[in-house]
């Protein structure tokens, strides 16, 4: 343990108060907690094993304490291994901001590709309702020009106004305009009706065309978005593994050059024992993090149970469905993925607007807000498919379920993500932590439903399945 000196010691016994807090500054507990549950203070074991490969040697590549003991003692040396420390340092840092400016940059891309993709989703299915709408329109009109030519018979027509209108003679719209077309007296005396027929004919054929042509570029854009989605999620995951090894290597570094540079009596196996005093109190706080991990999925649990206790108790008295607590779940197995009220719907709604961004004219997901920091939780069992930063998202958890359907979870607090890409988690789980990054005025979960890769409407989505949200 270090002897407690004050600002101006110089016993040559070790660094100083100051030297000590910039060579190896304390974590918070909150600090330790975040950084945790973003799966950095897992370098805790990673840091352990480099610091015994230390103390037998050199990290390959990276300067030995035995390197740094002869050149202490070397004054062209201590100057070369200076140069050599501080430009191991420096590319350190490099990478690491070089790899998170591209992270942050495909992140961006993934956003705008994904929105890219609902949009046109959207006006496919828009398209396509319309196209169903006029053609519904065109074999009502067409039945009633067939009334018509039904009229004329009774009123003295020729057998073929009776064929026309005989149960299952016209296959549909189309061919029954067709035959009536061929009716002269029905041109005459209901022109209006017939043409009315034909116009939501040709509407219904012309939209329906828009909406091939709009299925193609909603296909196209949604691989395009997959393809963003896993590049941005490479990139992320470069950039947090330079972090690891900036992590892992910068505190030696930083001592190593400490020592070459120190003037006074301080030996290098002072800056050794510093080092591991850091070692030291980063396992401590992995530990704390983990304890504080464990407490709040127990903590959960217990919340959960309690809300499924009342859930069953207003349902019994009700017949209702799902409550309004997090990690609700129903006899659907669904869960509501967070607690709080429902403070924006999905659909069309004002847009806001704040300094460098405004919020959607057209909202994709429901929002709820439970207070910062508010567990998040799986809404269904299924493979996280994405988990980190997304643009507009922040930081974003998206899940596959199977079966074409999908959920995502944005605004998450940074260093409130505790799931990873590829990991499976069951419904109830708590993946995440509410917070309010991106383009988000307050905490928040901002909670998407995919159907086949397009967002649909999560109030009615849940409601089916008995959860309210």
């Amino acid at each position: 343990m270090w002897k407690q000196v004050d600002e101006t010691d110089e016993c040559g016994c070790a660094p100083s108060a100051r030297e000590r807090r910039l060579l190896w500054p304390q974590l918070s507990r909150r600090g330790a907690i975040g950084a945790g549950a973003m799966g950095i203070l897992s370098l805790a074991g990673i840091a352990g094993t480099a610091f015994s490969a230390t103390a037998a040697g050199a990290i390959e590549g990276y300067p030995s304490w035995d390197d740094v003991q002869r050149a202490k003692a070397n004054e062209s040396s201590k100057a070369s291994e200076i140069a050599r420390i501080e430009g191991l340092i420096a590319e350190l840092q490099a990478d690491v901001a070089n790899k998170q400016a591209l992270a942050e940059q495909k992140a961006n891309e993934f956003y705008e590709a994904q929105q890219a993709f609902f949009d046109a989703a959207y006006n496919a299915d828009q398209l396509q309702a319309q196209a169903d709408e006029q053609s519904a329109r065109a074999l009502e009109a067409a039945n009633k020009a067939g009334r018509v030519a039904a009229q004329l018979y009774r009123s003295g027509g020729d057998t073929t106004s009776l064929q026309l209108f005989l149960a299952g003679s016209a296959a549909g719209a189309d061919d029954l305009l067709a035959r009536l077309g061929t009716m002269d007296k029905l041109l005459e005396r209901n022109q209006a009706v017939y043409a009315d027929a034909l116009a939501a004919r040709n509407a219904a054929q012309s939209l329906s065309d828009q909406a091939a042509v709009a299925r193609q570029e909603r296909d196209r854009l949604q691989q395009e978005a997959d393809r963003a989605m896993q590049e941005s999620q490479a990139a992320a995951d470069a950039a947090q593994a330079a972090l690891e090894e900036q992590n892992q290597n910068l505190v030696v570094l930083q001592a190593q050059l400490a020592a070459l540079k120190d003037t006074t009596a301080k030996t290098v196996a002072d800056y050794q024992a510093g080092v591991e005093e850091q070692r030291r109190r980063e396992e401590e706080a992995r530990k704390a993090a983990e304890a504080a991990r464990a407490a709040a999925a127990a903590a959960a649990a217990a919340a959960a149970a309690e809300a499924e206790r009342q859930r069953q108790e207003q349902q019994q008295n009700s017949g209702g469905g799902g409550g309004g607590g997090g990690g609700v779940q129903a006899g659907s197995g669904w869960v509501r993925p967070s607690a709080g009220n429902r403070s924006s719907g999905y659909g069309y709604r004002s847009t806001q607007c704040t300094t460098g961004y405004c919020s959607s004219s057209f909202h994709r997901g429901v929002d709820l807000a439970p207070g910062c920091w508010a567990n998040i939780y799986a809404a269904y069992s299924g493979v996280v498919v994405y988990a980190g930063y997304n643009g507009g998202y922040g930081n974003y958890i998206k899940i596959d379920h199977g079966g074409g359907i999908g959920t995502g979870y944005a605004h998450i607090v940074s260093g409130g993500i505790y799931v990873s890409p590829g990991q499976w988690v069951n419904a109830g789980q708590v993946i995440a932590s509410v917070g309010n990054t991106g383009n988000s005025f307050g905490c928040h979960l901002h909670y998407e439903v995919y159907v086949n890769g397009g967002a649909v409407n999560p109030i009615d989505f849940m409601a089916a399945r008995g959860i309210w949200v």
